[in-house]
């Protein structure tokens, strides 16, 4: 594996499934609140609202890098808070690969549990709540039930999407070994300095744990809900 050990080579593979598994919980979580109030909501001015939570699906991660700098770096609210709670900055930690990838993701895991909370029959909650149940036990027993593979879908193309993410992340939580170096930023850095080998097996290694999530996506839509 050219002049990397194998616990170099594992870092990045072990670091990208911590920072995939912690991001896909909260963008899941934020992801699904978000989807179960549009759609349930009647606000004015959702289609505004809609359109920039879908916003990081087509801006360059790049761009979304730059405003994650601007919104949790150092000369920010949010990173002086951080730096004053924590003692360091959130730029260039692991923390900072997580938010990149919440960020990043959120418009899948949004819009696939949106579809599936769409999907669910109104007339059942309406007649849930004419016999007496709550928002809370309509939810529970009535919209989860019934969406539940699409928000399976849901938390596993959020955690794909997080495994592959580089362009963000590269931007406010750079590549540090050991400490942000996943493996997307391993396999860039990898190549820019011709360790092809280490490269090459990276690579196998996302593309082995993406196969199996897409896999995993796509038994949960087959099954009957």
């Amino acid at each position: 594996m050219s002049s990397l050990t194998w616990n170099d080579w594992l870092s990045p593979v072990w670091l990208s499934v911590k920072i995939s598994a912690v991001a896909s919980l909260l963008v899941f979580l934020l992801g699904v609140l978000a989807a179960w109030g549009m759609t349930r909501s009647r606000l004015r001015g959702k289609s505004l609202l809609d359109t920039l939570f879908l916003l990081p699906l087509v801006l360059p991660p790049t761009v979304v890098g730059f405003l994650l700098l601007l919104l949790v770096g150092r000369q920010s609210i949010i990173g002086r808070f951080a730096e004053w709670a924590l003692g360091h900055t959130l730029v260039f930690t692991w923390w900072a690969a997580v938010i990149a990838a919440v960020v990043m993701s959120f418009p899948l895991v949004y819009q696939t549990a949106k579809t599936g909370f769409a999907s669910v029959d109104q007339e059942l909650e309406a007649s849930a709540r004419s016999i007496g149940a709550n928002e809370w036990q309509v939810l529970r027993y009535i919209t989860l039930p019934l969406c539940k593979n699409a928000l399976a879908s849901a938390f596993l193309m959020g955690f794909a999407r997080s495994l592959g993410e580089f362009g963000a992340t590269f931007m406010v939580a750079g590549s540090i070994p050991g400490q942000t170096q996943t493996m997307p930023t391993a396999i860039y850095q990898a190549v820019e300095s011709g360790q092809l080998p280490p490269a090459a097996y990276w690579t196998v290694a996302i593309m082995a744990l993406s196969f199996f999530m897409l896999r995993a996506v796509g038994k949960t839509q087959k099954e009957p809900s």
